[in-house]
């Protein structure tokens, strides 16, 4: 089964680290040769949240998934894996 734009938003974001729109978007285009618009990550991002996404990915059913936190330098977000994600896939 071919990778989603989900898929691939969610595998570069499963290292936990902090992302931004952009780097997202030049990592999925380095890794996979596909290119989404900023629009399109953070739809995937939003979708993330969701019940059939938390199905898919082993996620909790309730709480927050997906940290938003501005940035330190600069102006716009970045967007993580919530920490106790970790947590609930090893008890599973």
């Amino acid at each position: 089964m071919p990778m989603t734009r989900n898929d691939m938003v969610f595998e570069m974001m499963s290292n936990f680290q902090p992302w931004e729109f952009w780097k997202l978007q030049r990592a999925i285009s380095e890794k996979y040769d596909e290119f989404y618009g900023e629009p399109s990550i953070s739809a995937a991002i939003r979708d993330i949240r969701k019940p059939e996404a938390r199905r898919r990915y082993n996620l909790p059913p309730t709480g927050e998934v997906v940290i938003k936190e501005k940035r330190t330098s600069g102006r716009g977000y970045q967007y993580r894996l919530a920490p106790q994600i970790i947590q609930h896939q090893r008890s599973k």
